[in-house]
């Protein structure tokens, strides 16, 4: 355990940075003092809902394959999917 001490306004500086990353204040301190990038990027959270729902959709897919109660996959409607959520990760990345 270590501790110090820090002014109010940056404490709440820190918090916000930390709370803006998705990190705890451990977290987040640990990272900036030992030089670590913290990469923010928002926009996410609708991209990683979509990439769970191919997910689960492939997963259905799969089982029923197994089953042996369908034989062949049409995969178009699940890589036209694919392809939205790369398209708006790779906008976002760009921005």
């Amino acid at each position: 355990m270590f501790s110090f001490r820090l002014s109010e306004a940056d404490y709440q500086r820190i918090h916000a940075k930390a709370d803006r990353a998705n990190l705890t204040m451990t977290a987040f301190i640990t990272a900036a003092a030992l030089g670590k990038k913290v990469v923010i990027v928002e926009g996410f959270d609708n991209s990683i809902a979509e990439l769970k729902a191919i997910g689960h959709n492939l997963n259905q897919l799969t089982t029923l394959c197994n089953m042996g109660k369908i034989q062949t996959l049409e995969l178009g409607e699940i890589k036209r999917q694919f392809g939205r959520v790369v398209d708006s990760l790779s906008a976002l990345k760009a921005s």
